[in-house]
């Protein structure tokens, strides 16, 4: 068995298409194909079916996944070990939610370039999360505290989420008193089958029985829907109070609290640039309104 193979095999099982691969590798898709029979065929095994969604793993797949994280967590200590510590230089991977990525994070990082020129940063911002135990980075800014996975973890800061909406929409539209008063206009929302995480679901919490008329997976979208005065959405406030023209509306009745936490790998948590990241953060987010 290929110890390069097998490098290959966890990229294909983390991009699940051979194409999001290739481009990760830097290596053709055909070669990450051939590679893959290679394997199979060293094992006697199936380790992938292929499907219309890339390749998902069969039982056996998964079995031998597990083992090569093994290996691969082993090979990263002996890496991190022999790397030089002392070092604030190299290349950090930060997973975040997209409107804190957006709205905070990226402003932030002009700062902590100057202060750190050999620290080089991808940002990854998306509409969900970047998994820290599945190497797709190597610190990630989560919704809830993970429970699982070898983890180092921290609180961030908590945040609130209020009902806005844009003044001229206000304007034209019935009064708003009350929660009833909801039923008579526009909501804007997630789209219920694409939330990410359990902490998204305040529609819920704070406005039962009421649904989402406009829904968007992006907190962003969702923002510039309610600035354009399409109608009411739950937004945090970090990312509202930069808008001049929203108004929070029924802010002692509609408010709810978040917290945002720092999950990083435990093979790569002591590098010094990832604790100079970690505690950049915790100072970038204790001013978050």
């Amino acid at each position: 068995m290929n110890w390069d193979d097998l490098k290959i095999f966890l990229d294909v099982t983390r991009q699940q298409k051979l194409e999001g691969a290739a481009a990760h590798l830097h290596i053709d898709a055909t070669t990450i194909s051939r590679r893959i029979k290679r394997l199979e065929h060293d094992l006697g095994i199936t380790l992938f079916e292929r499907t219309r969604r890339g390749h998902v793993l069969t039982p056996a797949g998964e079995r031998l996944a597990s083992q090569a994280e093994a290996m691969e967590s082993v090979y990263l200590d002996i890496r991190a070990e022999t790397a030089s510590e002392q070092s604030a230089a190299g290349r950090i991977r930060l997973g975040v939610t997209e409107g804190l990525g957006s709205t905070m994070i990226a402003p932030a990082l002009k700062q902590f370039r100057e202060s750190h020129t050999k620290i080089d940063i991808d940002l990854i911002s998306l509409s969900g999360f970047v998994s820290v135990p599945k190497r797709q980075a190597d610190m990630s800014i989560l919704l809830t505290r993970p429970s699982s996975g070898r983890l180092k973890v921290r609180k961030l800061t908590d945040y609130s989420l209020q009902l806005y909406g844009a003044r001229d929409y206000l304007k034209n539209s019935a009064s708003i008193d009350s929660r009833a008063d909801l039923q008579n206009h526009t909501l804007i929302g997630y789209v219920d089958d694409l939330i990410y995480s359990s902490q998204l679901r305040y529609f819920d919490e704070l406005l039962p029985g009421l649904t989402p008329h406009l829904c968007s997976p992006s907190i962003v979208a969702q923002l510039e829907m309610v600035a354009a005065g399409a109608g009411l959405g739950i937004l945090p406030t970090f990312m509202a109070n930069r808008v001049p023209q929203l108004t929070p509306l029924l802010q002692s009745d509609i408010s709810v609290t978040r917290s945002f936490w720092l999950a990083v790998h435990e093979d790569v948590a002591s590098l010094t640039r990832n604790r100079i990241m970690s505690d950049f953060l915790v100072e970038a987010l204790a001013r978050l309104p």
